[in-house]
């Protein structure tokens, strides 16, 4: 009997040291995530909160025409990179999982989701994984959750994921939303993060990735990414707007600009290049009133107005040029 009593003891005391062992070498990211595929574009993304700072740095990752990964729980960051890497090797994401998970010592406290660019999506949720933990996979995509006030998140999520509309990251941003509404992580919310690549890569970085907001410290990181995931879509048309400014296009220029003003009226950069474009549409009075509510809120801009000429971004003559000044 005592050295049964010995054993579990010994056992007892071995286990708390290993969960010591890997919360010391392992950085801690118990949250709710979300990994999925747009059906109709091919994109594919992942998105993450949890009470821990920039969660979007260790748990969060993905690569245009390869997949997404997230690692959580007691994270293994190699996950990220190295699961990525075994997809490009051949592998689909039920395998790269077992791989990865079979050669962990760690593995009963990790939880880890990957989804490929082909939509296969595979989810481990380790044995000492901290409760309320659980997954659920579906139809491209997965959603998976530790340490949660109770055990509604991954179904919330699911739901609210598959009854959603409109573009990857807005639906990626509804799941974390619905999270939240049912409880979210026990400990409550400090940072979250959305990533979004294209079905296949160009090679080129910059293009790949569509959307990479990541809100490191906030009271309220889910609406804070709700915020900038707005601010980035106006951005979007911004974009477009200085691209048809660069290939002379001012027609398509005047339309991007105008949307994005559209969706924040008061933003002072959106005014002013919107009223740029009408000038060059030949729209000069229409474009002096906007200008005037800029100038009125800050001069620099009419400084940088003078200075547009010369790039060959302003196309006025002087009379034009000086009502403008006048304002």
């Amino acid at each position: 009997m005592k050295t049964l009593i010995v054993a579990i003891v010994i056992l007892s005391v071995v286990g708390s040291l290993n969960a010591q062992v890997y919360k010391e070498q392992n950085p801690l990211a118990h949250t709710f995530s979300i990994v999925a595929r747009d059906s109709v574009t091919g994109e594919i993304g992942v998105a993450v909160q949890s009470h821990w700072y920039s969660v979007g740095t260790i748990v969060s990752w993905g690569e245009a025409g390869v997949g997404v990964v997230a690692t959580q729980s007691f994270v293994n960051p190699a996950f990220g990179p190295n699961g990525l890497a075994l997809i490009k090797e051949g592998l689909n994401a039920k395998q790269v999982v077992e791989k990865l998970i079979a050669e962990d010592n760690g593995r009963d406290y990790r939880q880890l989701s990957i989804m490929d660019s082909y939509g296969n999506a595979a989810t481990f949720t380790g044995k000492n994984c901290i409760a309320e933990a659980g997954h659920l996979t579906g139809k491209d995509f997965s959603v998976q959750a530790n340490m949660m006030l109770n055990n509604k998140v991954p179904a919330a999520m699911a739901e609210a994921y598959k009854n959603s509309k409109g573009q990857l990251a807005e639906r990626l941003l509804a799941a974390l939303q619905a999270a939240q509404s049912v409880g979210g992580d026990i400990r409550g919310k400090q940072s979250a993060a959305i990533l979004v690549v294209k079905s296949k890569s160009t090679g080129k970085l910059w293009e790949d990735r569509i959307v990479d907001i990541r809100v490191d410290d906030n009271p309220d990181p889910i609406m804070e990414i709700a915020r900038i995931l707005k601010v980035h879509r106006a951005y979007e048309h911004m974009n477009r707007g200085d691209l048809a400014m660069e290939n002379g296009d001012t027609q398509k220029a005047l339309e991007e600009y105008s949307a994005a003003e559209k969706m924040f009226p008061n933003n002072l950069e959106m005014k002013f290049w919107h009223a740029v474009t009408l000038v060059n549409n030949g729209k000069v009075e229409d474009a002096l009133p906007i200008f005037k509510v800029v100038f009125d809120k800050d001069k620099n801009w009419k400084t940088l107005l003078l200075r547009l000429p010369n790039a060959g971004l302003l196309n006025v003559n002087e009379h034009q040029l000086k009502q403008i000044d006048m304002l």
